[in-house]
């Protein structure tokens, strides 16, 4: 019996299917507080009402927010508790600091300052590694949000709980911080973190990295040559190596990217309209 030939490992591994999958989570609980959160915010708004009642009313819109809000702090414990893994069992020190850490370093600054003279052509393109200074940008704030948001939500749900030892004034600064939070939020990642990752003019209309978690071997050594380079060097490079993605993951990928992209153009033009009118 002859076997089917091995599929030519053309791809590099960049994310796990862990991290995919906690990645898509955290999109539909992100989408799902923007849709049923902004609704809320906004409710003198005209299209606010009507968008409420896609969900049954402005009560079931409320309780599926809180449900996503739970969703949301699952993640955040879960990823959490994934690093602590990492660190304490694993011994993988490196996640604290070094090429391929999300912690913000010098050589961030410095790459960043690169870039920006790249831009008006005064210098060469920087050679990224693992992470990119925008990258951990987007990542932190997801840590801000998470502390800010997250606890100023909680103490709007649990009002009665938390007034036993909190003085009354505190929840009218938690309603302002929450809605002034999560709008700016929502709008940073449905048009910055949305542009870094799906619209700049190379990635255009959809980069499916963080869908498949492979990247072609061509554009992993252009877009980040500094850790092509670490993975020849130690000679872990055909570790790394898949092959291509299958076609029915791609095309999921591109669905699911864009009707995310979709709905966060939406928001962001509604949401300027109600903040204008």
């Amino acid at each position: 019996m002859t076997t089917a030939p091995e599929a030519p490992r053309t791809h590099v591994l960049r994310f796990s299917r862990s991290e995919r999958l906690l990645h898509g989570l955290l999109m539909l609980s992100f989408l799902g507080l923007a849709l049923t959160g902004l609704p809320l915010l906004l409710a003198e708004a005209p299209w606010a009402a009507r968008l409420a009642a896609v969900f049954g009313g402005y009560g079931v819109t409320s309780v599926l927010h809180r449900l996503c809000a739970v969703l949301l702090i699952a993640l955040f414990a879960a990823h959490l508790g994934r690093l602590l893994h990492r660190v304490y069992v694993k011994k993988e020190l490196g996640i604290l600091w070094g090429t391929d850490s999300l912690v913000p370093q010098p050589r961030d600054v410095v790459q960043m300052i690169q870039h920006f003279r790249w831009f008006v052509g005064r210098g060469p393109r920087p050679e990224f590694g693992r992470y990119t200074y925008w990258e951990k940008f987007d990542y932190w704030a997801v840590f801000w949000g998470m502390g800010v948001i997250g606890a100023s939500g909680l103490l709007l749900w649990f009002p009665g709980f938390f007034a036993r030892f909190l003085p009354g004034w505190i929840f009218n600064v938690a309603f302002v911080v929450h809605g002034e939070e999560a709008l700016l939020a929502t709008m940073f990642i449905f048009t910055v973190h949305f542009f870094n990752g799906h619209l700049r003019p190379e990635k255009f209309p959809m980069d499916t990295v963080i869908f498949t978690g492979r990247a072609s071997l061509e554009e992993f050594r252009h877009e980040r040559p500094a850790e092509y380079a670490a993975l020849l060097a130690s000679g872990r490079l055909e570790s790394v190596l898949v092959p291509a993605p299958r076609r029915r993951v791609l095309v999921l990928g591109r669905c699911v990217g864009g009707l995310a992209v979709s709905l966060g153009l939406l928001m962001v033009v509604l949401t300027v309209y109600a903040l204008l009118h």
